[in-house]
């Protein structure tokens, strides 16, 4: 049977403007109804094809769940298909970013119900493609959602449906009615939303000002060097070592998995959120050569307790979660996977495991070229904002560099330097223990629990790690090694018994910094000097009612989970700074918001 809408025309009537996006920075479609990527590739096709195209393209598509397979090949588009194809997610639910021609051409697929997806949606439009039918009695709620996202003179092309001219009218667009389809732009008469969609910051409005000074050269800092430099901007790299991957950053190995609970909370989709992001952007390093150092045969998580393996298992079926994403394993599965012994049941991740992270950040940085200037063996002691320009400093008053735009990558150091209120992050000492020789020689996966063992080549594993909240200690201690030994012999039983002289083994500290809800800190920072003298009005105030610092950002207290993070963070970071569409639903935006806990100060009227 033909299906209508994958064999609809390109575009709705005058709708293929490419006037509008003529030497445009951006231009971002959205469609509510992702048709098997018809749309988008011929789109894209249409983008290659002109020579005065905007310089990224940014195409956004609701998807439900149950159209989450791989699309077909379209014969008339054979390359971009299989392009399409092989980039294809694993169809869970959220958001994906799927990234073509070096990003310059972006699909953003929003897997969900599309009425509760639109609403979770943060991007500023240039055009809508809405199948109408789809919608039926919601139309008028759909279209308060899509002028929420509208820019100023947006296209909106649709079917035609009794109820539309009226729903997009009360919505604020004026409307061109044909007897087939339905032509219109955004033009409110009246104010139709309480806030404006997302605009780019200043700085990136031309290759003078696009320049960015990032501090600290761990995950989250290189991470945003590579994001912010595949953009076009240059970046002014500063660490207080000698090198990029120091602290945490420097660990031999560190495993990668999302978390799955009883519930699919917040945590649980920012996890599979940036797990997923971050396997496409390591996947795109290696196709460049980059060794990464990363395990190929899975991860496997050892449960707390049966009773926990049992609810987990019952999680994965109630979401509908693929095997290719987790699988529930027993207690003599997970003993094969493993290649020896463990004490419990547990889940498996066939695309989890373990990488380098000195590696990543190598890459990264090395990806970056000449757009990075470093300024290793520095620590900044203050930075300063005046005239539009952030301006960095060292303890004797020294000046170290500037730009418009700052990126506070650097742990626990970012609260100090950007003076957050009541100091929200906490310092964590982690040391890990390495084994030679060990009754873990034989392990095949990283094997994660209440602790890990990471097997790092033949007669050597990495154990660890300790967690030791406001610790400042550097020193190896033996407790550690002996609490590390402890905690991974509750999942592999083959260290019963196995007691090595703790002062003889291997060991490296590293400290961490991790919020009181254990979210990291993702975002513009707020102007809490602003938001103080207008306490009162903003005492009911949303994130997006805050007074931002100008050019002012963060990305840190990542925790144990700098891996999964970085790469989320650095893409949010830079779709913030660019005005583009949000790689993550506004809500999972708003966990990760710096400005969280100074907002939640103002709610219960902590600050007057």
């Amino acid at each position: 049977m033909t299906d209508p809408v994958r064999n609809a025309p390109l575009f709705l009537d005058t709708s293929l403007d490419t006037s509008r996006w003529i030497r445009r920075r951006n231009f971002t479609i959205l469609q509510t109804q992702f048709d098997g990527g018809r749309r988008f590739i011929d789109t894209w096709s249409a983008w290659r094809e002109d020579p005065q195209r905007c310089e990224r393209l940014h195409f956004v598509a609701v998807v439900a769940m149950e159209s989450m397979t791989a699309p077909s090949l379209l014969a008339d588009q054979p390359a971009l298909s299989e392009l399409l194809i092989d980039a294809w997610p694993i169809p869970v639910p959220g958001v994906h970013r799927l990234e073509f021609d070096d990003g310059r051409v972006v699909l953003t697929l929003a897997a969900g119900d599309a009425q509760s997806m639109l609403q979770k949606l943060w991007m500023r439009a240039d055009s809508f493609y809405l199948q109408s039918a789809a919608f039926g009695d919601k139309l008028p709620f759909i279209a308060k959602a899509l002028a929420r996202i509208a820019a100023d003179n947006a296209i909106l092309c649709a079917d035609f449906h009794l109820q539309l001219p009226k729903a997009l009218n009360d919505a604020g667009f004026a409307i061109d009615e044909t007897s087939h389809s339905v032509n219109a732009r955004f033009a409110p008469r009246w104010r139709v939303r309480r806030h404006e969609p997302p605009v780019a910051d200043p700085a990136a409005g031309n290759e003078r000002t696009r320049h960015a000074m990032v501090i600290g050269a761990g995950l989250g800092g290189c991470a945003i060097t590579e994001r912010l430099a595949s953009r076009g901007w240059r970046v002014t790299l500063i660490d207080r070592h000698a090198n990029p991957a120091h602290d945490a950053s420097g660990n031999p190995a560190g495993v990668f998995h999302p978390i799955v609970w009883r519930d699919d909370s917040i945590a649980a989709r920012l996890t599979r959120a940036g797990f997923l992001y971050a396997l496409h952007r390591w996947s795109v390093l290696e196709q460049h050569g980059h060794d990464l150092r990363r395990s190929r045969d899975g991860l496997l998580q050892i449960a707390d307790s049966a009773e926990d393996a049992g609810a987990i298992a019952l999680a994965i079926t109630r979401f509908g979660l693929p095997r290719a994403y987790i699988n529930a394993v027993d207690e003599h599965e997970a003993t094969r996977l493993a290649g020896q012994a463990v004490s419990r049941a547990g889940w498996f991740f066939p695309q989890g495991g373990s990488i380098s992270p000195a590696a990543v950040c190598a890459a990264q940085c090395t990806v970056a070229g000449d757009r990075l200037t470093s300024r290793f063996d520095t620590r900044v002691e203050r930075i300063e904002h005046e005239n539009g320009v952030w301006t960095a400093f060292d303890a004797t008053g020294r000046f170290i560099a500037k730009a418009p735009v700052v990126i506070l990558a650097n742990a626990g150091d970012a609260q100090r330097l950007a003076g957050l209120h009541d100091q929200p992050t906490r310092g964590v000492r982690g040391q890990l223990t390495v084994l030679n020789a060990s009754p873990l020689d034989g392990l095949r996966v990283p094997l994660v629990g209440d602790g890990y063992a990471v097997p790092l080549g033949q007669h050597k594993t990495l154990t660890g790690a300790t967690y030791d909240i406001d610790d400042i200690n550097p020193r190896i201690e033996a407790s550690g090694h002996v609490e590390n030994l402890e905690r991974v012999a509750q999942m592999l039983p083959a260290l019963d018994g196995f007691a090595p002289d703790a002062a003889t083994l291997e060991g490296r500290v590293a400290f961490r910094s991790v919020t009181t809800d254990r979210m990291p800190m993702i975002g513009s920072l707020a102007d809490e000097s602003a938001a103080r003298a207008d306490a009162a009005r903003l005492s009911g105030a949303w994130p997006l009612d805050l007074p931002r610092m100008p050019g002012l950002y963060g990305a840190f207290a990542f925790g144990s989970r700098g891996l999964i993070w970085a790469g989320l963070a650095a893409e949010l970071i830079a779709a913030q700074l660019e005005g583009e569409p949000w790689p993550i639903e506004r809500e999972l935006a708003d966990a990760i918001d710096p400005a969280r806990f100074f907002l939640r100060a103002l709610r219960q009227g902590q600050i007057s």
